[in-house]
């Protein structure tokens, strides 16, 4: 299947103002997120912007940019802006999207979202990390994965919520929001008007359930640095900084 990586990127971040280029060991974030991108090794990379100046610093490093309106209301909707431009002629058949936001991925668990995929029934591929730490099973800004185990390493989701679920014994999951899409189903769930339960929770991934279309997540062994405030930040400037 051919494949494209598309890379959100938005200026517009009210707790961390310039969030793409925040300089972390000399580079700016969202040019860190494009090189662990490219390291999975998984096909043409494209950092997807409202901005010129992210598109500057991304171009600046070796790395494509696509310029796309400033109004979208998800990643979602950005990138599929920029997959119409970037392959107008449907060569594409899986479009991944890689968060701009995590610069300390491993491009290991950028690869592991493709796997999903190898079931023609799956819709959409996304990650999930079994909870471990007590306080992230009752914190609502974990947002956990309920769904039917089909291996050891893989979940049917039926659901996604910032509720503590499912109850009694056994493992949760928190969702990872990196997602790989069948290019129809991304296609689809654009077209999708919000959904109810997508609403009520905040998360867009519902109107695609909702929709009856098929969501299965691989489960990885960690979630990876997700940068949304200066805290963040100064972590992943430690790590980065390190190596």
């Amino acid at each position: 299947m051919s494949t494209i990586v598309l890379i959100p990127a938005r200026m517009a971040s009210t707790r961390l103002p310039d969030k793409p280029l925040a300089d972390i060991a000399g580079r700016p974030m969202i040019v860190h997120v494009a090189e662990r991108a490219r390291a999975a090794d998984l096909g043409r990379v494209v950092v997807a912007t409202d901005t010129e100046e992210v598109a500057a610093a991304v171009r600046g490093h070796g790395f494509e940019a696509a310029m796309t309106r400033a109004d979208h209301p998800s990643g979602s909707d950005r990138i599929h802006e920029a997959l119409q431009a970037l392959d107008p002629d449907g060569a594409v058949d899986v479009v991944v999207n890689v968060q701009g936001d995590l610069p300390t991925i491993e491009p290991a668990t950028i690869r592991a979202v493709f796997a999903p995929l190898a079931d023609s029934a799956v819709d959409i591929a996304t990650l999930g990390v079994e909870i471990v730490r007590e306080e992230e099973k009752t914190n609502p800004n974990v947002v956990k994965i309920v769904g039917s185990p089909l291996s050891e390493t893989r979940l049917k989701a039926l659901y996604f919520t910032r509720a503590t679920a499912p109850w009694g014994d056994g493992p949760l999951y928190h969702h990872i929001g990196l997602y790989a899409y069948r290019r129809a189903a991304l296609e689809r769930f654009v077209a999708l008007p919000s959904s109810a339960l997508e609403r009520r929770e905040r998360l867009e991934q519902l109107r695609a359930l909702e929709a009856g279309m098929r969501i299965d997540a691989e489960i990885v062994r960690s979630v990876p640095l997700g940068v949304d405030t200066p805290e963040d930040l100064e972590r992943a400037r430690r790590v980065l900084e390190q190596r």
